[in-house]
């Protein structure tokens, strides 16, 4: 569906064929062995746009930028909704599967699964004896998400931000890429690094937030909302394995408005805005040149466009996606592995950190 010459969607992996085109690619950075990177994601399944955009695309990226890089599926998480225990394990598969698509390199970074090590819940009650029931209490998300359960919370869903906090820690990590709505809980883990370096001796480094470029994808049937898979309106999230009939006819149904002329104005045109900032996001392209090459293209029209930018950027990762998920084997080996390396980080600074406290 050749809409618009101006595409210049590329896959995941054409970034890190790019690397290797010859002497007039760009030189691939040194890595900066000093520093680690941790982030970790649901096991949610395929991701959608915007788990794409706003993280899997710069984790791609990161792995060639620092020295020790570590991203795990985080079904610990998961498990503070209601999860129905087999469709929780063939998601993690697919949520492996897709990252790998991505671009994703078990030789480049550490994949695992979160719940095989058993260190994450070791510290991350140690820590949550370090932190006042208030703070929890007043994070933005625990008060969002309890509200739309009737204020009847878990636990678990309240102490969700101490286990993060954990994950990151754990690895003595020292950057993390977090989106816009996940700032609140990096305060929560730098203070907490630092409450326990003040108690026991300098030992946690205090880790900084990577603030990915993507701001959120918003909802295509309401753009005053992000984008999310929970959406009961099936037509408001593209999956990065949608077929090009079901992007096609997800976009043609996206909220725009009145006005024909494509702009960017995030405030005063919410859909139109999330249409320019996506079409620059999947073919890499600033939002000024997309507004600039847009002109005389009314917003039905554009839509399509868009559509068909995403169309080409996610077609050579569905096919991988979809490949990689008739080899079952192969990503359980994937993590089974990623998760042994991981352990071997974890358990001796889990080890220092019992001694730190009194506990051996």
């Amino acid at each position: 569906m050749a809409l618009h010459s101006m595409r210049k969607a590329r896959g995941c992996w054409g970034f890190i064929r790019e690397l290797h085109k010859g002497p007039e690619a760009a030189p691939v950075p040194q890595k900066d062995s000093t520093k680690r990177v941790f982030s970790g994601i649901q096991p949610t399944g395929i991701p959608h746009l915007g788990n794409y955009l706003g993280a899997i695309e710069s984790w791609v990226r990161l792995q060639d930028e620092y020295g020790s890089v570590l991203y795990s599926i985080v079904d610990l998480h998961s498990i503070t909704v209601p999860q129905d225990p087999a469709i929780l394990r063939q998601s993690t598969l697919d949520m492996t599967a897709a990252l790998l698509a991505c671009g994703i390199n078990p030789e480049k970074s550490i994949l695992f699964q979160q719940s095989q090590v058993s260190e994450h819940t070791q510290l991350s009650w140690i820590l949550a004896c370090m932190v006042r029931l208030p703070r929890l209490q007043h994070l933005h998300q625990w008060k969002a998400k309890t509200a739309k359960q009737n204020h009847d919370g878990t636990a678990g869903l309240l102490t969700y931000p101490v286990l993060q906090a954990a994950d990151v820690l754990l690895y003595k990590s020292t950057h993390v890429p977090v989106g816009e709505d996940q700032v609140q809980h990096m305060e929560l883990v730098r203070d907490l690094a630092q409450s326990f370096n003040k108690k026991y001796g300098e030992f946690f480094p205090v880790p900084e937030s990577i603030l990915t470029s993507m701001k959120k994808v918003k909802s295509l049937r309401d753009p005053s909302v992000k984008m999310s898979k929970s959406d009961p309106d099936k037509l408001a999230t593209i999956r990065i394995t949608d077929s090009p009939e079901v992007i096609m006819q997800k976009f043609r149904k996206a909220v725009t408005d009145f006005t024909s002329e494509v702009t960017y104005d995030p405030a005063g045109r919410g859909g139109v805005s999330n249409m320019v900032a996506i079409h620059a996001a999947v073919t890499g392209l600033s939002v000024q040149e997309v507004v600039r090459s847009s002109r005389g293209i009314d917003t039905a029209r554009y839509k399509l466009v868009v559509a068909d930018a995403v169309i080409e950027k996610f077609a050579p990762i569905k096919s991988e996606i979809e490949r990689l998920q008739m080899d079952k084997e192969h990503l359980e080996k994937v993590l089974q592995v990623g998760s042994a390396k991981a352990k071997e980080l974890a358990y001796p600074v889990c080890q220092e950190v019992k001694k730190l406290v009194g506990f051996l």
